[in-house]
């Protein structure tokens, strides 16, 4: 399975002028091209032309700064969160780190997608667009305080072995059965809630 997930990935070749080659297309892409194709779902693995290293995580990284900096105050970063990530390095929890942010991302995005849907059946595909943005940065904001849990856990985790290495993460937040504003708003709530449960934790 894994064989055949990268032969369908898309290949770029970085130069050494740090310019983008997509062999798919035969044509040189910028760092915002890349973002699109994230984006769109279009999977992309990033090697050095030289050395032929993979360098996809730190291509992924550039494109999240370059993104962070256009963003201005629609970023979706908080400065909280970026300095616990960086605590993080050389930390003897870092290993969980990529775990658990990998599972609350994924679950985050389906909630998201679920909640998105429905609105755009109910109220049109431009209704609430700027109370569900404000939603992401307040989740997202939530997220980095949940990332402190683990520095609380450490020394508990360390005594107790890998019997229990981390609190499980909160159920996925149901999309709402009916159409009611009253039933979207509390589903919205329900999900900060359920955040802020896991950063006291």
């Amino acid at each position: 399975m894994a064989e055949n997930g990268k032969a369908h990935q898309t290949v770029i070749k970085k130069y050494a002028n740090r310019r983008l080659y997509h062999t798919g297309t035969s044509t040189y892409v910028t760092l915002e091209d890349l973002a699109t194709m994230v984006q769109s779902g279009e999977d992309f693995v990033v090697y050095d032309a030289r050395s032929g290293d993979d360098i996809t995580r730190s291509v992924l990284t550039q494109i999240i700064f370059e993104q962070e900096n256009k963003a201005g105050e629609d970023n979706l970063l908080p400065v909280a969160f970026l300095r616990q990530l960086i605590r993080f390095y050389g930390d003897s929890m870092r290993t969980m780190v990529p775990s658990f942010l990998e599972f609350s991302m994924a679950n985050f995005a389906r909630d998201q997608d679920g909640l998105r849907e429905k609105l755009s059946q109910s109220f049109g595909p431009s209704a609430f667009q700027h109370a569900l943005e404000e939603q992401v940065r307040a989740n997202m904001s939530f997220f980095g305080d949940a990332m402190k849990m683990f520095s609380n856990f450490g020394g508990a985790a360390q005594g107790a072995g890998a019997a229990n290495p981390v609190a499980a993460p909160p159920a996925p937040v149901p999309v709402p059965a009916g159409s009611d504003l009253d039933d979207l708003k509390r589903q919205m709530a329900e999900m900060q809630q359920r955040l802020e449960a896991l950063a006291k934790k």
